[in-house]
């Protein structure tokens, strides 16, 4: 019989469609078309490529190479056709009952490795967590604009989950207001707070370690890996640091080595159960704190920083768009059984 799951933090439901269960062979990826040497060579994100991109902001280089050339680690550039642009004010108005401002804010591409044909699971290790750490940079640099609310730090890999370029990089778009989606996490953490003097997402991983439940994919002394109680897709992933924090900006060099190890394990473990699907990651951390700080008193202790990845292996459908629900065809249980029992030996 299908099953009704609240999500303990945004008290949304989802309907697990048991009888529709799947496993991993269930879902039959879309066809990778194969990039010809001639698309590859003109990809702006290759090494030797930079003049095809907006000039450099930042970026981990050797020793004494110079910026917008050859020898970078990881780079970031403004995106070159930016969802907001950061010239000008917000113009906030109202047209009658309607709200409106103008289409600032900032929109930046962090080019994950100069190698195009590297998916961001198969990097060392060290070089995962270099890229993060150069968002944790570059987040800390937005927020010193008063204009932007939030940052948010995403990836969009392959074509059903968005991405224009094959070559692997991560977005951050900072916006002049906060996310609806990251307003209702936030007020469920508060209230959960306001009730029990604890942090939601805490109280989470707790629970998940204490039962040993199925649902624990991957974990290290820092970082825990889970596939969560009311999934809204299938093989749905979300990664937690274990000690709590609120801001993804506050997160140590040492925490972000154990995040990286954490989410290498993940993509390795989706990328061989699925046959390498698309999927979107997400960072949910706090707004800006020079905005915000003080206008809460309970959002450095009942929220947490964490990522969402979200394979692409179903599609919205009217009743989803019409309700709000989701749908998961797979159990979130089976999902991390199957990922943690999936050996990566070798696949990196």
């Amino acid at each position: 019989m299908p099953e009704l799951r609240k999500d303990p933090i945004t008290a949304r439901w989802v309907i697990m469609a048991t009888e529709r269960g799947k496993r991993p062979s269930d879902f039959v990826p879309e066809t990778e078309e194969e990039e010809s040497d001639e698309a590859i060579k003109h990809c702006p994100f290759c090494e030797g490529n930079e003049a095809m991109t907006p000039p450099e902001i930042t970026a981990i280089r050797a020793p004494g190479t110079q910026k917008d050339t050859p020898g970078w680690k990881v780079r970031v550039t403004a995106n070159k056709f930016p969802a907001l642009r950061i010239e000008g004010d917000l113009g906030r108005r109202g047209i009658g009952m309607y709200d409106l401002m103008n289409g600032v804010g900032a929109h930046e591409v962090v080019i994950e490795s100069p190698d195009h044909k590297k998916r961001l699971g198969h990097l060392p290790v060290s070089q995962i967590a270099d890229i993060f750490k150069v968002c944790r940079s570059r987040v800390e640099d937005l927020m010193k604009d008063r204009r932007f609310d939030y940052m948010l730090i995403f990836k969009n890999q392959g074509k059903s989950a968005g991405a224009s370029l094959n070559h692997a990089h991560t977005q951050i778009i900072a916006t002049p207001i906060v996310p609806k989606r990251v307003i209702e996490e936030i007020d469920g953490a508060i209230s959960h707070y306001q009730a029990k003097r604890r942090c939601i997402f805490c109280d989470i991983i707790d629970q998940e370690q204490m039962l040993a439940t199925h649902r624990i994919i991957y974990s290290n002394d820092e970082i825990i890996a889970i596939s969560p109680f009311a999934a809204r897709f299938p093989f749905e992933v979300w990664i937690l640091p274990k000690k709590h924090l609120a801001d993804f900006t506050m997160a140590s060099d040492h925490n972000l080595q154990g995040f990286a190890e954490a989410l290498k394990v993940v993509l390795l473990k989706l990328t061989k159960a699925l046959n390498k699907p698309d999927y979107n990651h997400i960072i949910h951390t706090i707004p800006n704190r020079l905005n915000f700080n003080g206008s809460n008193p309970y959002i450095e202790e009942g929220y947490h920083w964490h990522m969402e990845i979200i394979p692409r292996l179903t599609k919205l459908a009217g009743f989803e768009w019409g309700s709000g629900f989701y749908i998961n065809p797979t159990l979130p249980e089976v999902a991390a059984d199957y990922l943690r029992d999936t050996d990566i030996t070798g696949e990196e």
